[in-house]
């Protein structure tokens, strides 16, 4: 039986600065470079950069995230909203916004988003093992349960919240990929590379894991060690990218998936991959959100869903007709 002719990781590599590069040219006027030569210009310019490479950051760091979570749990459809994970980092991060946390130190969003979502992490394992051994579909389950709390938790936020404050949480909900302060991106890009560096040293057990955990603990993969591991790491991975941006949702399923299937299963090739690919995607998501109702701006997250929510139905159909992984 011959196999599917696999892509190899050097076109990713050489098409990724070259889309990012085209990023930089949408704005509301179309495809133009700002003046340089101005002073109005040169801000313009450092403003779609730095929006640009935010949204390199933020997908590359979501797609690597999804990557991780679809292998440790063996479902397709995994992200980090399956887990509760993006749920309680948003939860997190509006917190920060609403009580002023935000306007007295910018780094308190990436923080309190990350310390949220380890505890809605943590809320979900203890779910998972109410009652006896840990199991995949023990961890989509309690996930669900714990991002519908948090989404709920969410709601009721903006419900009470004053109206001045109102128009910057919802902004902020639906994605933003506008750099508020240079600082925070360099932080974020800073928590979420070398996590996702320690993932891909991980390629190995990555691969036994697909496998499942009984076939990955006879090839030698302490279990027991990956798991928190790699979920704590896309836990951590998560809470940076919502903190910079916002809640940006089907970027950590759409990409995996597809990338997938370029370039075969092995995560050596797949996790670098994902993020190009997912760093990609984000920023042409975003030219397009600036671009496509000029003057107005669309929130990122708007366009990323109007993607993802066909291809999750697609995906979700064609598991159905195959059969779900056990």
């Amino acid at each position: 039986m011959m196999h599917a002719r696999r892509i190899p990781l050097w076109p990713f590599i050489v098409a990724t600065p070259l889309v990012l590069a085209t990023c930089v040219l949408f704005g509301p006027a179309g495809l133009i470079l700002p003046d340089g030569g101005t002073e109005l210009g040169r801000s313009i310019l450092i403003l779609r950069l730095q929006r640009v490479a935010a949204g390199f950051v933020v997908g590359a760091g979501l797609a690597c995230a999804g990557t991780v979570l679809q292998a440790i749990l063996r479902n397709p459809l995994a992200e980090p909203y399956v887990l509760g994970i993006s749920g309680g980092a948003g939860l997190g991060a509006a917190g920060a916004i609403l009580t002023g946390l935000a306007a007295w130190n910018v780094f308190m969003v990436p923080l309190s988003a990350f310390v949220a979502s380890a505890l809605a992490l943590f809320a979900v394992y203890l779910l998972a093992a109410w009652g006896g051994r840990i199991s995949v579909y023990g961890l989509i389950l309690s996930g669900v349960i714990v991002s519908s709390v948090a989404s709920s938790l969410l709601m009721f936020m903006v419900t009470v919240t004053p109206a001045r404050g109102l128009h910057s949480v919802l902004w902020w909900m639906l994605g933003n990929l506008q750099v508020s302060d240079p600082a925070l991106l360099e932080a974020c890009a800073l928590a979420i590379f070398p996590a996702s560096g320690i993932l891909w040293l991980m390629s190995r057990e990555l691969n036994a894991m697909t496998l499942g955990h009984e076939a990955a603990h006879h090839l030698g993969v302490r279990c027991a060690v990956v798991v928190p591991l790699g979920l704590g790491l896309a836990t951590l991975i998560t809470g940076a990218a919502v903190g910079l941006s916002g809640m940006i949702g089907f970027v950590g399923l759409v990409v995996p998936h597809v990338t997938r299937t370029l370039t075969g299963p092995d995560h050596r090739r797949l996790i670098p991959a994902s993020m190009l690919a997912g760093g990609v995607f984000l920023a042409l998501s975003d030219a397009v959100a600036r671009t496509v109702l000029a003057p107005r701006e669309l929130p990122v997250g708007v366009i990323t869903s109007l993607i993802g929510g066909p291809f999750f139905l697609a995906l979700l159909q064609n598991r159905r007709r195959r059969g779900w992984v056990d």
